[in-house]
């Protein structure tokens, strides 16, 4: 083995989830394709960062990643993103905000949210101000 330690690093996880959801742009000139209502398959993307924890040898449990990503994800789950308190405008920056909002809480060295809609190659990432 190297002699690279754990000790003193800073380690970067991420995860990805996936849902459905539907979403309008109101805003839009009558006739403007983004004005109707319309799908996407969406990926949710978190990034937590941090040194490893004493006695665990990791920086978050993946499980426990796994688990805030999917209950994030449930809530935007085949529903009507305009709907959602601070989704009315849904555009990706948006999203990013909102569920970096959401998954805060549950994950204090959250560093990066991403939305993608990756049928049509578009991706927001969020980096959060740490501090």
């Amino acid at each position: 083995m190297s002699g690279l330690s754990a000790e003193g690093q800073v380690f970067e996880i991420s995860k990805a989830v996936t849902f459905e959801a539907a979403h309008y742009m109101g805003g839009k000139p009558e006739g403007h394709p983004y004005r109707a209502i319309h799908g996407h398959s969406f990926r949710l993307a978190a990034t937590v960062a941090g040194r490893v924890k004493p006695g665990e040898q990791w920086v978050e449990d993946l499980g426990h990643l796994t688990e805030c990503l999917n209950a994030t994800a449930a809530k935007l789950d085949h529903r009507l993103l305009n709907e959602i308190e601070g989704l009315e405008v849904p555009t990706l920056e948006r999203l990013c905000l909102w569920a970096a909002a959401d998954l805060k809480p549950h994950l204090p060295g959250l560093t990066r949210v991403a939305i993608a809609r990756p049928s049509l190659n578009e991706r927001c990432e969020l980096v959060l101000k740490q501090g």
